[in-house]
């Protein structure tokens, strides 16, 4: 006579399938995101700045609740700041490799853009970016677009020559340490900042700058 054919206990199996949904579902989470930065459409911004809610950014509180409803239209990704926090901290160089931090421009409006030569959308957005600095910059905001590029450090400047931007003053970080500062993963990232230095609103993806819809809300964010 043949032996019983072994099986499993269903309470065995009913405590596997949980297992198995929870291991399907994050393979399945895991490709998605691959497949996603291979597209160069994954975006995000976390744990940004250090100070949450310092006393010296509760106006950028203010400020980004009063900005909220012109974040629409050709900035409708924009995401005001619940939670303000300080970026002075914030270190690269100039043009020139002198080292700079945010609080250099302590009292001025900034739009502060990371981006690479490598990232498509970057180079897409650079042109509008040119143009809101040439439209609104003066002594109270600055477009700082900085260059996260970690080799061939001509190569970006090369780049802005080649398409005509030299609206923008250059700045960069080769060491990538800016990103992790902010909790960037894929560029460009974007951030608006108060003149304390505290996050306004931030940006995860390409936007275009030099529309209507961008230059009210940077408007917006200058009025006093």
């Amino acid at each position: 006579m043949a032996d019983d054919p072994v099986t499993t206990p269903p309470e065995t199996t009913a405590a596997a399938a949980p297992r198995r949904s929870r291991r399907t579902m994050l393979v399945a989470l895991a490709l998605g995101a691959a497949v996603a930065v291979g597209a160069g459409a994954v975006y995000g911004l976390s744990g940004l700045g250090r100070n949450p809610q310092a006393a010296a950014c509760g106006p950028a509180l203010d400020l980004a609740k009063r900005i909220a409803p012109l974040a629409k239209g050709e900035v409708a990704a924009v995401a005001v700041a619940d939670t303000p926090r300080t970026l002075q901290h914030l270190a690269f160089t100039d043009g020139t490799g002198t080292p700079k931090t945010l609080a250099d421009w302590r009292g001025r409006t900034v739009l502060l853009n990371l981006w690479a030569t490598w990232c498509v959308p970057c180079r897409k957005e650079m042109p509008a970016l040119d143009a809101l600095q040439r439209q609104a910059g003066n002594e109270t905001f600055e477009v700082v677009a900085v260059n996260v590029d970690t080799r061939n450090p001509d190569k970006p400047r090369a780049w802005l020559k080649e398409v005509g931007i030299d609206g923008l003053a250059y700045y960069a970080d080769p060491s990538g340490k800016i990103l992790r500062e902010i909790g960037a993963f894929g560029l460009p990232a974007t951030v608006l900042v108060d003149p304390a230095g505290c996050t306004v609103a931030t940006l995860a993806g390409p936007a275009e700058w030099a529309s209507p819809d961008a230059l009210a809300l940077v408007t917006a964010a200058l009025a006093r």
